[in-house]
């Protein structure tokens, strides 16, 4: 009995899954609040405040450096840089490059 109840769970939350992947694009609901707003395939970024991030974090990266803290003054690098390059990639896809 408990196989049998455990296989049609899984076989509804597979077959939910699946109606759910299965949604046509246009029944998709678009956000309009909050810095990325999604409506009729274009997405809008503040690039402003994404530069402002990562001259934050390389600012911090410089003061743990200070500090002796080079693992994390790494971690905070490597972030900024990952920000760099998705400013750049915006760019890129807005001047359809």
């Amino acid at each position: 009995m408990r196989r049998r109840i455990s296989a049609f769970a899984v076989t509804a939350a597979m077959a939910g899954g699946v109606l759910f992947t299965a949604l046509p694009a246009h029944a998709a609901t678009t956000t309009t609040g909050g810095h990325a707003a999604v409506a009729r395939g274009a997405i809008q970024v503040n690039i402003g405040e994404l530069r402002q991030q990562s001259a934050d974090l390389k600012s911090k990266a410089e003061r743990l450096d200070q500090e002796g803290e080079h693992a994390a003054a790494n971690r905070a690098r490597a972030e900024a840089n990952a920000i760099d390059q998705k400013i750049q990639a915006y760019l890129d896809a807005e001047n359809n490059v």
